[in-house]
């Protein structure tokens, strides 16, 4: 006899911190699309865009209304399908009550107009949006479309893909521009920018970060970096050229999101340390990543 397996989730406190920002974040998504999307007919990033292009010309060209749900949720069918055999059950599940929540939402939200301003409504639009994406990502899961595949190409290949898929996305919009208006369009490219913009600025996870640590003390602060992110450092023997003192620098890449509490713990560490960090565009080899579940 064989048994499958079942993925169960077992309510704990940070489940729950899952759900509730999962939730929040559905819930601001569906109304920012009810209000400023729908009042300057814009275009969202990814399959959400999609779907509203599909919908608005399906319903000025041929009269014909489709739920923006049944059109989202038919986009997302594939990428879930990926993330929940290479990203993880857990994870899955939980982008998937934000994929279905937010769509539904989005048809029985009734549209309200915060004002005619088109540019207003792409810049605050935008916000709202990359704030929305921010909170599911919080909560460990995603929006669904392309975040489902940022995230894969950051957690197999290392890539931050955020601003590449900004660029595919104005491939979208000019097909937009083309049936409804170039002012649509590049409005749209203003949300797309400043949504983007918000992801980049609150969320570092999938972000890599270069640390340089000059230090007299390199077996403790290399403690710190393994305990504490379960990433290796390499060691370098320096001399200060100051006092001519011989030193030793630690040299380790960590996720964005772990460089200010690393930082402050090998501060803690060695007071006298010497840290710099820099930005990571991209590595190639091996790089431990959390996994989502």
């Amino acid at each position: 006899m064989t048994h499958s397996a079942v993925t169960t989730i077992t309510p704990t406190p940070a489940i729950w911190k899952r759900f509730f920002f999962v939730t929040a974040g559905a819930v601001l998504m569906a109304v920012n699309l009810r209000t400023f999307v729908y009042t300057a007919a814009l275009f969202p990033g990814g399959f959400s865009g999609l779907s509203l292009l599909i919908q608005r010309s399906l319903k000025g060209f041929f009269n014909i209304s489709l739920p923006y749900s049944a059109l989202y949720l038919a986009f997302n069918a594939f990428p879930v399908y990926i993330s929940f055999k290479f990203i993880g059950r857990k994870f899955t599940i939980f982008s998937l009550l934000m994929i279905i929540l937010s769509s539904v939402l989005s048809d029985f939200i009734p549209a309200y107009k915060v004002t005619d301003d088109v540019l207003l409504c792409a810049v605050f639009g935008g916000m709202f949006n990359g704030v929305s994406i921010v909170l599911c990502l919080w909560g460990d899961a995603t929006s669904g479309g392309t975040d489902f595949i940022a995230i894969y190409f950051a957690t197999r290949k290392g890539k931050d893909m955020w601003n590449y898929i900004f660029i595919g996305n104005c491939a979208v919009l000019t097909i937009a521009g083309i049936l409804f208006g170039w002012d649509k369009a590049l409005y749209s490219i203003i949300f797309q920018f400043t949504s983007t913009q918000i992801l980049n600025m609150l969320y570092h996870r999938y972000q890599k970060a270069t640390m340089l640590i000059v230090t007299e003390k390199p077996d403790d602060l290399y403690n710190v970096i393994k305990s504490e992110t379960n990433h290796d450092a390499s060691k370098f023997s320096v001399v200060g050229c100051y006092r001519n003192a011989e030193k030793t620098m630690l040299y380790t890449v960590v996720s964005g999101d772990q460089v200010k509490r690393l930082a402050g713990d090998l501060r803690k560490a060695d007071p006298a340390a010497f840290i710099n960090v820099l930005q990571t565009k991209e590595i190639l080899g091996k790089f431990f990543t959390r996994p989502n579940d």
